[in-house]
């Protein structure tokens, strides 16, 4: 069994298909029984193995769907993708506040991890938008939230599984807007870039790195949610659109890379939290390394961020997530370097009191860190 990150394989003794939290509560008492590791896992769309296991693997696909909408909230599956999400909320005119660029990702995935979005600058992470959670811990079914169980519901929220399984969660919902105006920014730097993402009021804003004939070249994307709102300073192009059509702006790309082969090959993915006052330097240096072939046909991401009470998400204050989101392409540099790179990134990071995302790695059953650059296995 492989994850989207195409660089770990791993074997499950058993892969269980549960279709409620009693059953998953089942699989999780077979596998303390057995002295068996269990990993829920939803699309597969980790990086590094984090939803692969010798153990005991729990589809939760069986448990995607969404119930009850109200004024403010969904109650959904953890199962249930971000797309169906959407999918029930959007006609009510209703959204999460914050959404992953790619949608085809569980509910309960992303919240394991944190997840961050475009309007996490404002919002926080989908694990703060959270009201409620049903988990499995010590093999039982429980509810917890804010007010029962608080700290349980601390500890599963960014928890990667390792403290309770996600079954079900409450999700805040806000108001969607009808359009929204995507404004392209060019920036100097990456310095400027962040300038741009402090100083942009913007509902949602993000930032990417470009390959370009003389080096990289940096772009800000501010989106804008208010009717009739002007364009922010230095914006070079303007795109409207309709929110729906926003929201999975990425299926266009995605479907086109699959077309390729590119979606099915290795992810060497490298993503870290930096402090802010000195995420530039770590950036420009990251860059100077690297030429288009270390970056295949892949992304480079920074995003400056909010985050709030999220206790196991430990980041530096006033984080900005770097996210260089590598593709083993044909005639690029093979998977071994990205992942050799990938560390260098990391030792910077930590080096000036940033960390990794996802936060830590590190299985249930205390096996050692996983998550960053493992070794291929067969």
């Amino acid at each position: 069994m492989r994850d989207f990150g195409g660089i770990v394989e791993l074997r499950p003794a058993r892969v269980v298909r549960p279709g409620s939290a009693r059953e998953v509560a089942a699989a999780v008492r077979e596998a303390a029984a057995r002295g068996l590791e269990v990993v829920p896992r939803g699309l597969g769309h980790s990086a590094h193995g984090q939803s692969l296991t010798t153990g005991i693997s729990l589809d939760l696909r069986g448990l995607a769907g969404v119930g009850e909408v109200g004024a403010r909230h969904a109650a959904v599956g953890a199962g249930t993708s971000w797309r169906e999400v959407l999918a029930a909320t959007l006609p009510l005119g209703l959204t999460p506040p914050v959404l992953t660029d790619h949608l085809d990702v569980t509910v309960g995935g992303t919240i394991s991890a944190g997840g961050i979005g475009g309007t996490s600058h404002l919002y926080g992470t989908q694990a703060e938008n959270v009201l409620a959670l049903d988990v499995v811990a010590d093999g039982e079914p429980v509810a917890c939230s804010p007010g029962v169980r608080p700290e349980l519901f601390d500890a599963v929220r960014a928890g990667l599984g390792r403290h309770g399984v996600i079954t079900g969660a409450t999700l805040r919902l806000v108001p969607a807007p009808r359009r929204v105006l995507s404004c392209t920014i060019p920036c100097r730097d990456a310095a400027d870039l962040l300038r741009v993402q402090r100083e942009v009021r913007a509902e949602h804003i993000s930032g990417q790195v470009k390959p370009s004939e003389d080096g990289w070249r940096f772009e800000a994307k501010a989106v804008l949610y208010r009717a009739g709102a002007a364009p922010p300073a230095g914006t070079a192009r303007t795109e409207d659109l309709a929110y729906p059509e926003f929201t999975d702006r990425l299926r266009p790309d995605v479907e086109e890379l699959i077309a390729l082969g590119e979606w099915a090959r290795p992810h060497p993915w490298g993503m870290v939290f930096l402090p802010a006052s000195r995420a530039a330097a770590v950036i420009e240096a990251t860059l100077a390394e690297m030429t288009p072939a270390d970056l295949g046909l892949g992304v480079i991401l920074i995003k400056a961020l909010r985050v709030g009470h999220v206790p196991m998400l430990a980041v530096p204050d006033d984080p900005v997530l770097f996210g260089v989101l590598r593709t083993a392409s044909p005639g690029c540099a093979p998977v071994a370097e990205m992942l050799a790179a990938n560390r260098r990134l990391l030792d910077r990071a930590l080096g000036i009191g940033g960390s990794r995302y996802p936060v830590d790695a590190v299985p249930a059953t205390g096996q050692g860190p996983r998550g960053w650059a493992p070794k291929p296995r067969s």
